[in-house]
């Protein structure tokens, strides 16, 4: 008897798996995003926005007359289980798109079995522009780059007196890629650009980093620090201990919430660049729609902090829904097709796709707005 490879029989049953999955009286999306981990509470507060998404569009009768099903699975903050976990959503659950998966590394690690597949997956967090320049077509990010989000903070700039800066950074993708594209755009800007200290992902301890930059000389008039709000929130607290008084402007949309909930008074006098502004629904682009976002948020009784998070996942799921709508079919590769013709304005921007990557090869990109808030006596303020 012939031996059968072993990729050669998940790719039969995912085939088989998928035509009954498209029969049947609901539309899987699988959610990939870190339940548990490092970075655990900004994923659940994306999957929890996603829930309040999937529930809005079942209210309103579903999608091609059928219910939408959220298949949400734990990464654990760790690439390796990102992986399993989108080959898993594909093969066992049977899902007709995917969305995920928070980080730059467990996106980029998701990718390759999204390309062995060919699944779409919606990436709603995620800013390393290695994303959509690798030459995956099967990858659609609704969060703005590294460098895009700089080019739209060089604006402020001048108005924030920003002379001199260092970096502190968690060594990964996102944060080595947004040293370098907002390190890129301040020389421009003509801002003399110090060092860039790293810490990985778990460190609980970053005084020597801290230090250092106390000391640099000539001393920085602004810190850009990049990581999840969780570590961020450490690293306030060890520089107000250190008597590090600078100010501090986190890239890649954190929590001010959360951070000034957890730091409290060492939180004052950060900048924070957003995507989503719950304490301003007014200044979004849809304010009808933020205030009713808001409102199921608060009606679920969801710490409030978790918002800005949220909303990516309450986007990503209206993307999909949308382009599952317009296919006429839950089929992955109509999804695919249809997610190039999408378009609605979103709680983070208006959503529309540009092609970037390889010829032939393109990832979708779309263009969010970019806000600036900043903590200013124990409140949250819009700086813009």
């Amino acid at each position: 008897m012939r031996s059968i490879g072993i990729k050669a029989v998940v790719a039969a049953l995912s085939i088989v798996g998928a035509s009954q999955g498209h029969a049947a009286d609901v539309i899987k999306i699988g959610v990939n995003q870190p339940l548990t981990g490092v970075v655990a509470a900004a994923g659940t507060f994306v999957a929890e926005g996603a829930k309040i998404a999937a529930a809005e569009i079942n209210d309103n009768g579903g999608v091609l007359g059928k219910q939408i099903q959220l298949i949400i699975e734990d990464n654990k903050s760790n690439p390796t289980e990102a992986s399993n976990v989108t080959e898993k959503l594909i093969v066992r659950d049977k899902v007709s798109a995917m969305m995920g998966a928070w980080s730059s590394t467990y996106t980029l690690a998701s990718m390759p079995k999204l390309m062995e597949y060919k699944m779409p997956m919606l990436v709603e967090t995620a800013s390393s522009g290695k994303i959509t320049q690798m030459g995956n077509p099967y990858v659609f990010r609704i969060s703005p780059t590294s460098a895009m989000e700089a080019e739209t903070f060089a604006k402020r700039v001048k108005p924030m007196d920003i002379k001199r800066v260092e970096f502190l950074v968690v060594n990964n993708d996102w944060g080595l890629g947004a040293a370098q594209a907002y390190g890129d755009m301040l020389k421009k800007e003509g801002v003399e650009v110090g060092k860039t200290h790293i810490m990985d992902a778990a460190a609980q301890d970053m005084t020597s980093q801290l230090s250092a930059i106390k000391h640099a000389n000539p001393p920085p008039s602004h810190v850009f620090l990049t990581s999840g709000t969780e570590q961020i929130t450490l690293v306030m607290k060890q520089a107000e201990s250190l008597g590090l008084n600078v100010p501090v402007v986190t890239t890649g949309g954190i929590m001010p919430q959360q951070l000034l909930d957890q730091a409290g008074a060492a939180a004052n006098n950060t900048y924070h660049v957003m995507f989503f502004v719950p304490w301003f629904p007014e200044a979004t682009l849809n304010p009808e729609g933020a205030k009713s976002f808001i409102s199921r948020w608060e009606s679920r009784k969801l710490d409030p902090a978790g918002m800005p998070e949220g909303a990516r996942g309450y986007d990503g799921i209206h993307t999909l829904a949308a382009a599952i709508e317009r296919a006429g079919d839950a089929d992955p590769a109509k999804i695919t097709e249809a997610i190039w013709q999408t378009e609605f304005d979103g709680l983070t921007g208006h959503v529309k796709f540009h092609k970037e990557g390889p010829a032939g090869k393109e990832s979708g990109q779309s263009t969010p707005m970019t806000y600036l808030v900043k903590i200013e006596d124990g409140k949250i303020v819009n700086a813009d």
